[in-house]
C-alpha cells in the first residue's frame, strides 16, 4: 500500500509539473511577474515608490519561503511615460523574460497599447497605475483594477465642490490621452447632471510647464472649479501659477494620478487649498493608525525614504497577489490565478478599505475619497 501511495504521489507531482511547465513565467520554484512601469517620466514621483513598495512585500514572502514553495521575481521597465518605451518593455517582458502575469504597469495610454500583448495570451494585468476605465476593457477576464476610476473620482469631486461652494461654470485642464480624456469627458458629464455649464478646457503636453495663457484663457472663461488631468509636477504648477496671477477664488480638483505627499507638501504653501478626489486615504492622514505607522516604519528602515500613498498602493497590490497565488494552490495557472483573485474579499487596515473582488467584480475598492491641502498635508473631508 505505501509503495502504491508513493506512485500515487510522484504521478500527482508529475502532473502539477506538466501543468506549471505549460504556464509561462512559473517553474518548481520561481514565479516571474512584470511591469511596465515610469521610473523616470512624468509619473517617476508615482512609479518609484510603488515599485519599491510591491519589492519590499515580495522581499517578505520570499524571505518566508516563497507562496507553494515558489519565489517571487518582480522585473520592472521603464517607460519613461512613452508609448514606445512601453511596448518595449512589454515585449521583452513577455516574449524574452515570459513573465506570468503583469503588476502596477504606469499609464493609461501605455496599459492600453500593452493590453493588444497581454490579451491574446490571457496574461493577468493585475493594479495598473492608471485608474481609466480602459482599464476593465473588454476582454475584462485578465484584468483587475485597484481602485475606484478617474471618471468615477471627477464625479464625486466636482458634485461636491460645487454643492460645497457653489458654482455654475466647469472646466478642465489635460493631458489629450486615454487619461486625460477620461477626466474631461466625465467633466462635461458631471456639469451637465448638475445643471450647471461646462465652459472652457485646454490640453497640453506631457511635458508642458507655461500655463499662463491656459489660466488667462480659463479665467476670462468664469471658471469656478478647474480638474486637472496632468502630471504631478504640472499640476503643482497650475496651482502655483494661478496663484501667483491672483486667482484665489477658483478651486482646483485633481484625481489620484497627483494625491501624492509631494504635492502637499511644496514649500510655500504653492499647493494650499488644492483638492483631490482619489481611491484611497493618504498615508500620512493615518501615519499613528497601528498598520500604516508599521509600515512606515519598516519603508524607511528598507529604503532610508519616507513612505508616501504610492508605495502603500504598490505594497497592498503585492499583498493582493500574492494572495492570490495562495488561493490558486500549487498547480498555477492563469486560470487558477483569476480564480483565486476573484475568490478575494478581505479587509486591509493599512488602507483602512474592504478590498473585494468576484467574478462579476474586477474592481477591487468602488470608494471615492475627497481631501484638500492644509498646511502641507493632504486632509480627508469625506468618503463616497
Amino acid at each position: 500500500m505505501k509503495k502504491l501511495l508513493t506512485t500515487i504521489t510522484a504521478a500527482s507531482l508529475a502532473i502539477v509539473g506538466a501543468a506549471s511547465a505549460q504556464t509561462q513565467g512559473v517553474s518548481d520554484t520561481e514565479v516571474l511577474i512584470g511591469s511596465v512601469n515610469d521610473l523616470s517620466g512624468v509619473f517617476a514621483a508615482v512609479g518609484v515608490p510603488a515599485t519599491a513598495g510591491a519589492n519590499m512585500y515580495f522581499d517578505e514572502v520570499n524571505a518566508a519561503g516563497g507562496v507553494h514553495g515558489r519565489t517571487i521575481r518582480f522585473i520592472v521597465e521603464d517607460n519613461g511615460y512613452q508609448v514606445p518605451r512601453a511596448m518595449q518593455g512589454y515585449n521583452k517582458l513577455l516574449n524574452k523574460d515570459r513573465v506570468f502575469a503583469m503588476l502596477l504597469s504606469l499609464g493609461t495610454p501605455m496599459n492600453e497599447a500593452g493590453f493588444k500583448l497581454l490579451d491574446p495570451k490571457g496574461i493577468p494585468n493585475v493594479g495598473p497605475l492608471s485608474a481609466a476605465q480602459s482599464m476593465l476593457q473588454d476582454p475584462i477576464g485578465n484584468k483587475f483594477t485597484g481602485f475606484s476610476s478617474y471618471y468615477d473620482q471627477v464625479q464625486a469631486g466636482v458634485t461636491y465642490l460645487v454643492g460645497e461652494f457653489g458654482g455654475t461654470e466647469v472646466c478642465s485642464m489635460y493631458i489629450p490621452s486615454g487619461f486625460g480624456n477620461e477626466i474631461e469627458r466625465s467633466s462635461k458629464d458631471v456639469a451637465e447632471t448638475l445643471g450647471i455649464t461646462f465652459a472652457a478646457e485646454t490640453t497640453h503636453k506631457p511635458d508642458e510647464l507655461d500655463f499662463v495663457g491656459s489660466l488667462t484663457k480659463l479665467k476670462a472663461a468664469g471658471c469656478d472649479v478647474i480638474t486637472i488631468g496632468l502630471g504631478v509636477r504640472q499640476a503643482i504648477t497650475v496651482v502655483g501659477t494661478a496663484k501667483k496671477l491672483g486667482w484665489t477664488d477658483v478651486k482646483f480638483l485633481s484625481t489620484s494620478a497627483n494625491f501624492l505627499a509631494v504635492v502637499a507638501a511644496v514649500p510655500g504653501g504653492v499647493t494650499e487649498g488644492l483638492y483631490a478626489a482619489s481611491g484611497w486615504v493618504d498615508l500620512a492622514a493615518r501615519a499613528t493608525d497601528e498598520a500604516p505607522a508599521a509600515f512606515i516604519a519598516a519603508y524607511a528602515a528598507k529604503y532610508d525614504k519616507p513612505a508616501g500613498g504610492f508605495a502603500m498602493l504598490g505594497y497592498q497590490a503585492a499583498q493582493t497577489f500574492v494572495m492570490a497565488l495562495e488561493a490558486a494552490g500549487p498547480d498555477l495557472t492563469h486560470a487558477s490565478f483569476i480564480a483565486g483573485m476573484e475568490s478575494l474579499d478581505y479587509y486591509d487596515p493599512l488602507g483602512d478599505t474592504q478590498i473585494t473582488y468576484g467574478p462579476d467584480d474586477h474592481r477591487g475598492v468602488d470608494e471615492v475619497v475627497i481631501s484638500v491641502v492644509e498646511a502641507g498635508f493632504w486632509k480627508v473631508i469625506t468618503r463616497k
